[in-house]
């Protein structure tokens, strides 16, 4: 290919083929004055110079952006720098970019449930919804599941704390996951579900205890941290008769036993460790149990919602109880209490 210089002149068509437009629109840009030709040579016909070839060039990829010609026309007058119209640009391809992902969302649910121009309509309507909307559609949704649930006080407003929070920027995933969300905690039958599950898992004089307040705050903040103290010791490779796994259990089982008022004899220590023994066999009872029920279940319910909620806040982890150690921890509950004055921290190897 020929080298070009600054001072030869190019007729339109080589302007065009350089700059890759079309002889046309090189001529439409000259006739609105957009880019005019640097001269005209004996026979009248327009030329270029590189410059106006690389100008033509910009108002080619200005175009293909979707750049609206007046804006261009200020940028090439002076009214505006190329950084500032660029950046424009990118917050409206941005914009698009999360139109189009929405969009998305709705066509795969749409695919997905085999959908009507009702239910279009709805999902669009709900990925388009604002904070204060979505806020208040999660409140409706616990306003009726709790109404007239005999649980321990609070539990409902402890639940109600789980909500969605769809980011400023979401994913496809996310989208679709709160679409699913959405349209669930809208439904009468679902909601008629969640409550059932609740009443049947914390209604019964046996189970309420699980939905009180220290239970509940044992369960998912203070022992949640203990188990992660204990899982930690687990995961370095010590035995579960070191010192560093005796601390963390015993911590662990002291403040379990003591939502009851229960002494942390050797006794106990051993029916929490049958018990621990046991899960496994328990978590697959209850599964098959779910399996063949007619009534609803928890990965059908509540565990449903939480795990979209978790999908939608990006806080989603794939839960697996055969990753839990719990003959490790059973050993380690199970474990003679250490004697006074012995070093029961892991201070001396965890920091090793």
């Amino acid at each position: 290919m020929a080298t070009m210089n600054d001072h030869e002149l190019y007729p339109i068509g080589d302007a065009a083929r350089r700059s890759g437009l079309s002889v046309s629109a090189v001529r439409f840009y000259a006739d609105t004055g957009l880019i005019e030709p640097t001269g005209l040579n004996e026979a009248g016909h327009r030329m270029y110079d590189i410059h106006a070839i690389a100008r033509l060039e910009l108002v080619r990829t200005l175009r293909e952006l979707d750049t609206d010609l007046d804006e261009i026309r200020r940028l090439l007058e002076g009214g505006t720098t190329l950084h500032d119209l660029l950046t424009t640009h990118l917050e409206i391809v941005e914009r698009q970019e999360r139109t189009l992902r929405a969009r998305r969302a709705v066509l795969r649910a749409l695919i997905k449930q085999g959908g009507t121009t009702v239910q279009a309509d709805l999902m669009h309507k709900l990925v388009s919804m604002t904070d204060e909307q979505r806020e208040q559609t999660i409140d409706d949704f616990w306003n009726d599941v709790g109404e007239d649930l005999e649980v321990p006080e609070g539990f409902v407003d402890r639940l109600r704390t789980m909500r969605p929070v769809l980011p400023a920027d979401p994913t496809a995933a996310q989208l679709e996951a709160w679409i699913e969300l959405a349209d669930l905690v809208s439904d009468a039958v679902f909601r008629d579900a969640v409550r059932t599950y609740l009443r049947d898992a914390y209604s019964a004089p046996e189970t309420r205890v699980l939905a009180t307040e220290p239970f509940q705050d044992f369960m998912h903040v203070s022992g949640a941290a203990l188990v992660e103290e204990l899982l930690a010791a687990y995961r370095a490779g010590e035995s579960p008769r070191s010192p560093w796994a005796q601390q963390a259990v015993t911590r662990f089982m002291e403040a379990a036993t003591a939502l009851s008022g229960t002494l942390l004899t050797p006794e106990v220590r051993n029916r929490m460790a049958d018990g621990y023994q046991q899960i496994p066999d328990i978590l697959r009872q209850i599964a098959e149990e779910e399996a063949t029920s007619e009534g609803p279940g928890y990965d059908d319910t509540h565990g449903r919602y939480l795990s979209l909620v978790a999908l939608i806040n990006g806080t989603a982890t794939e839960e697996n109880h055969d990753c839990i150690p719990y003959a490790w921890i059973a050993d380690a509950m199970r474990a003679a209490p250490r004697q006074p004055g012995r070093n029961t921290g892991p201070v001396s190897r965890a920091r090793r």
